[in-house]
């Protein structure tokens, strides 16, 4: 089956969403998909489409400018990844020269561990096909992903400030670019992600195709986002910036002293064996990751400050359970696709409420059910209203009883009979062997009117000398300090 064309009455203004169209097909089967395409997605055990893929496809197929709006966990990477493979099959060849392998597709993401989880997934779709791809992002040596961009490749997944280093290195050219996705784009059109952006856009043809995805689109990205889109397609398969039904979501209200222990409890109460906690700060996670691991908990952490080979080894141990709690930032909030995590746990509310739409879509992804735990405190009350305003639920806050699992010193009570003191503790103090007995005199104030020694000094031993003549001058002192000699 063909992907229809697109119908002028169907409204493309990206302020109003589309529907697909209505012979939208439901298993990937039905796509008009190359053979070495199909072969690879029957290999992921991929059978039938989500919403959103069997929406987007094949209006990417057909050559529009798209922006993807879907929850977290639905598949986007597919979405967009599948159709541009297929348009670039055309030019798969099996030369070994760099030149027949320009870059035809680029796709930025956020951050590193998004890129990395972006072309695994590419890789994955393109295995049986002579397609290359690659990944390039920060915090690691840029060497071998200069040799890999000279070999040559068709797909390019990278973060905005490692691309603009190779492209300054002159190590890539993207003259030949016919496709860019921006992965995650609320973040990437953020005004940190901007000025990049505008540079790496800036060296691309103008005559391409472009795509935004992400979970969530403020007014102010769509207009923002329409600069960098020709007569863009909204596709929405659920409401804006609307969470998972398969996530259930409980706030506790705590003070900020119990989180830790609100945390530990929770965790025994519904035997959650795994679960990622985020916070707001690189130094807040890395003391919690200690605390936790002190408490008897296997845990890692999860930040900006430590390298990309932490960052992935974290992630992997998390990922094969040799880890039970992932200590996090927000820069593991977006994209990242672990299978089967249960829980999710809001150490501290995110500053920005769309993170936390992120954040919870850890959790419940591919239909599994999972549950999103935040705490929040009094200083929160402003943070939460805005959660509110942006999916649209209200918000209950719970109280939650702490079980007394500290230990605590006895404390009596004026009734109750104490036990004995034991017998060392009235003994008398038994004296140092060293004791200085000048130190140990009563202090004894000296005579105000006394000389100083160093004057007394002096006056007895001019006294004690007989005969000398009173024409005779003392010499004139001067102190030890400015180089006069002691008394004798």
């Amino acid at each position: 089956m063909t992907p229809p064309d697109h119908d002028d009455s169907v409204p493309n203004h990206p302020s109003a969403p589309t529907s697909a169209p209505e012979a939208a097909p439901a298993e990937f089967a039905s796509l008009p998909l190359d053979p070495k395409l199909q072969r690879a997605i029957s290999d992921a055990g991929y059978s039938h489409m989500t919403p959103i893929q069997a929406k987007a496809i094949p209006l990417v197929l057909s050559g529009r400018d798209v922006m993807g709006a879907a929850q977290t966990g639905t598949g986007k990477t597919a979405a967009f990844s599948l159709p541009l493979l297929q348009k670039m099959m055309r030019h798969e060849n099996s030369s070994a020269s760099p030149a027949r392998h320009p870059v035809r597709a680029l796709v930025l993401a956020p951050t590193r561990e998004l890129a990395d989880q972006v072309a695994v997934n590419v890789k994955a779709y393109a295995k049986h096909s002579q397609l290359r791809a690659a990944v390039v992002f920060g915090g690691i040596d840029m060497a071998p992903q200069t040799a890999e961009l000279k070999r040559g490749v068709e797909v390019l997944i990278a973060t905005p400030g490692r691309l603009l280093d190779h492209i300054q290195a002159k190590n890539c050219q993207l003259n030949q670019v016919e496709y860019v996705v921006l992965d995650e784009a609320d973040r990437m059109l953020d005004i940190g992600f901007l000025p990049d952006l505008q540079r790496i856009l800036s060296y691309l043809p103008k005559q391409r195709q472009t795509l935004l995805f992400s979970a969530t689109f403020s007014p102010e990205i769509k207009r923002l986002a329409q600069s960098y889109l020709q007569d863009p397609l909204l596709v929405e398969v659920a409401r804006p910036n609307a969470t998972a039904s398969t996530v259930e979501q409980r706030f506790y209200s705590v003070d900020a002293d119990d989180k830790r222990r609100v945390v530990r409890q929770l965790l025994r109460q519904r035997d959650i064996k795994q679960a990622i906690v985020f916070v707001n700060s690189k130094l807040g996670a890395a003391r919690l990751a200690r605390s936790l691991e002190r408490d008897g908990l296997r845990t890692t952490a999860l930040h900006g400050d430590k390298s990309q080979d932490e960052r992935l080894k974290a992630l992997d141990a998390f990922k094969r359970g040799e880890v039970d709690l992932l200590v996090a930032t927000d820069v593991a909030a977006r994209g990242l696709d672990i299978a089967d995590l249960p829980a999710v746990f809001n150490f501290d509310i995110p500053f920005n409420a769309e993170d936390y739409v992120h954040r919870i879509g850890r959790t419940g992804r591919a239909g599994a059910s999972g549950i999103a735990i935040s705490l929040a405190t009094r200083e929160d009350a402003r943070l939460v209203c805005d959660i509110e305003k942006l999916i649209k639920k209200k918000i209950d806050l719970e109280p939650i009883e702490l079980e007394d699992d500290r230990p605590r010193r006895r404390r009596f009570n004026d009734d109750e009979p104490r036990e004995a003191a034991p017998a060392y503790a009235n003994a008398p103090r038994r004296q140092s062997a060293s004791s200085d007995p000048l130190f140990d005199q009563p202090y004894e104030a000296a005579d105000p009117e006394a000389k100083p020694d160093w004057e007394q000094a002096a006056a007895t031993s001019t006294a004690g000398k007989a005969g000398l003549s009173r024409f005779i001058k003392p010499r004139r002192k001067v102190p030890v300090l400015l180089g006069g000699k002691m008394p004798g």
